[in-house]
C-alpha cells in the first residue's frame, strides 16, 4: 500500500501540513533548500504515522475525492466527471473596477471570502498571503479577520506553502473559519477535520482554487532574476499584473528588490518558465493529482479560459458552487449588481480548463503506467494507468514536460550555487525549443484530423 512513508520516500509530499496538524507536530513539515515544504516522520510513533497517513492527500490510507464529496454533497442534483458535484455554475467578476484590477482574475474568490466574514458566517479566513518571516519564504498561510486584510492579499500566489502553523494558531480559540486552498490542500483540510474534532468544529467553509500545478519558491526567484533582481535581493513579487489591453492571458510578472520600492516587470510569457505548459518548478506531487475543480470544496474558483471572455484583460472567474450559503451570497451579489454573472453548464466549465484536464487526467494515466513499469510505488487514483487513446506525439509531450520539471529544479539550484542565471537558461532553452516543436506537430495533427472529419461529414 502507498502510505505516507511512500509519499515522502518517492518525493510526492506536497507540504500541505495536514500530517503535522493531526499529530501535534510529531511529524514535522519544513521548507527545504529547493523551495518546497516536505514532511519528516522523524521520531513519530507508529500510531502517529498511521494518523498522519490518513490525513495525507497522496496516501492510499486517506479517503479520495469521490469518497469525501459523496458524503458532503450527495444531496446535490448536479454531478459531472470533470467538475464534480455542483449546485451552481457560472462565469463572472466583481463590478468594482478598482477591486477587479487588483485581483488576479475576476476577483470573486476574495469577494466571497469577504462576504463570509461581513455576514458573520465565519470569524476569519485562512489563506495564502505575504509572509513577514524570511524562514517561510515570500508567502505563507495566514489568518485574516476583516475584509481589509483579505483584500490586501487577494492575488494568486504561485508558491509552495503549508497550513500547519496557521491551523495551530487558531486551534481552540473559540472562533470559526473558512479556508482557501488548491484542490489537494482542501482535501487535506477535510482529512484533517476527520482526524481532529477540534479543528473540524472551527473550519466551516472550504473554498477551492482551480490549480494548474503548484510551484516551488524557485519559480518566483527565477522570474525575478530574469527581470534583474537576484534571489538574495528579492523582497516581493506580483505574479499577475493586469494590462489595460490585450487578452485575459496577457499579463506581466513584477518583482521588487530589498534595496528599492521600484517594481521591475516584464510580460510573463516572455520569461523562461512563464508558460505554464512547460511545467517548470512544478512539485512532483502534482504529477499524481486528478482533481481539477477542488471537488471537496464548498465552492471552486478558477480562470474562465473561454472564447467569450478571452478578449477582456480584466479577467473572469469560472465558479462551481456546492454550498447553499455561497449560492445565496452569489445570488444576492448578482441581484444588487455587485457582480456580473453568466450561468454556465458543467461542460462549459470543463472546457475552461481543457489544458488542466489533459494534465490531470490524460497525462496522469500515462505517468502512472510509466511509474508502474519502472517499479515505482504510486498512489491509487480514480484515473487508471493507461496509454489507451494517447498518440505518440502526446506521449512524448507528457514525458518531456515531466522531464522539464525535474531539470528546472536541478538547473536553478546549480545557478544559485554559482550565482549565474545563464546555467539555468542555457539548460532549459533547448528543452523549451524541443517542447515547442512537439507541441506544434501535435496541434497540426489535431487540426488536420478535424479537417478530415469535416470532409467525411459532407
Amino acid at each position: 500500500m502507498h502510505t505516507i512513508r511512500e509519499v515522502i520516500d518517492q518525493g510526492m509530499c506536497v507540504g500541505c501540513g495536514a500530517c503535522s496538524a493531526v499529530t501535534g507536530g510529531a511529524v514535522s513539515v519544513t521548507l527545504q533548500t529547493r523551495g518546497a515544504f516536505e514532511a519528516n516522520l522523524g521520531s513519530a510513533t507508529a500510531q502517529q504515522i498511521s494518523k498522519a497517513s490518513r490525513a495525507c492527500p497522496f496516501s492510499d490510507e486517506s479517503k479520495n475525492e469521490d469518497e469525501l464529496a459523496n458524503e458532503l454533497y450527495r444531496d446535490l442534483a448536479g454531478k459531472d466527471d470533470v467538475v464534480g458535484h455542483y449546485s451552481k455554475i457560472g462565469a463572472g467578476r466583481v463590478a468594482d473596477e478598482m477591486a477587479l484590477n487588483g485581483s488576479s482574475s475576476g476577483g470573486l474568490t476574495s469577494w466571497v471570502a469577504a462576504r463570509l466574514i461581513e455576514e458573520r458566517h465565519v470569524d476569519g479566513v485562512l489563506h495564502v498571503g505575504k509572509s513577514a518571516q524570511d524562514d517561510l519564504g515570500l508567502f505563507t498561510y495566514r489568518v485574516s479577520h476583516s475584509t481589509a486584510e483579505i483584500l490586501a492579499d487577494r492575488k494568486s500566489d504561485y508558491y509552495a506553502t503549508s497550513f500547519a502553523d496557521a491551523l495551530d494558531s487558531i486551534r481552540g480559540n473559540g472562533k470559526t473559519y473558512a479556508v482557501i486552498g488548491v484542490p489537494c490542500f482542501i482535501r487535506a483540510a477535510r482529512l484533517t477535520c476527520a482526524e481532529d474534532s477540534e479543528i473540524a468544529s472551527q473550519l466551516l467553509i472550504f473554498l477551492g482554487l482551480v490549480c494548474g500545478h503548484l510551484k516551488s519558491a524557485a519559480f518566483a526567484e527565477s522570474m525575478a532574476w530574469q527581470v534583474g533582481i537576484a534571489p538574495q535581493d528579492l523582497e516581493g513579487v506580483d505574479f499577475r499584473i493586469k494590462r489595460d489591453s490585450g487578452t485575459s492571458s496577457d499579463y506581466d510578472f513584477g518583482a521588487r528588490s530589498r534595496a528599492s520600492a521600484e517594481i521591475r516587470s516584464a510580460p510573463t510569457n516572455s520569461l523562461l518558465g512563464g508558460n505554464w505548459g512547460h511545467g517548470m518548478f512544478q512539485l512532483n506531487a502534482c504529477n499524481y493529482c486528478d482533481d481539477i475543480f477542488a471537488e471537496t470544496a464548498d465552492a471552486a474558483f478558477g480562470d474562465a479560459w473561454l472564447p467569450e471572455y478571452s478578449s477582456d484583460p480584466r479577467g473572469t472567474n469560472i465558479v462551481v458552487s456546492r454550498n447553499a450559503i455561497v449560492d445565496d451570497i452569489l445570488d444576492r451579489g448578482i441581484a444588487d449588481g455587485a457582480i456580473s454573472w453568466d450561468d454556465k453548464s458543467a461542460a462549459s466549465a470543463g472546457q475552461s480548463q481543457a489544458g488542466n484536464y489533459r494534465h490531470r487526467r490524460i497525462g496522469l494515466a500515462v505517468r502512472l503506467l510509466d511509474d508502474l513499469k519502472a517499479g515505482r510505488s504510486t498512489p491509487r487514483k480514480r484515473t487508471a494507468p493507461s496509454y489507451a487513446g494517447v498518440t505518440n506525439q502526446r506521449l512524448k509531450l507528457i514525458r518531456l514536460r515531466r522531464h522539464m520539471s525535474v531539470v528546472s529544479h536541478e538547473a536553478f539550484a546549480r545557478a544559485k550555487e554559482q550565482n549565474d542565471l545563464a546555467i539555468f537558461t542555457e539548460t532549459m532553452n533547448p528543452l523549451v525549443e524541443q517542447y515547442s516543436k512537439l507541441n506544434s506537430r501535435s496541434f497540426f495533427r489535431k487540426v488536420l484530423g478535424r479537417l478530415v472529419l469535416l470532409g467525411r461529414r459532407r
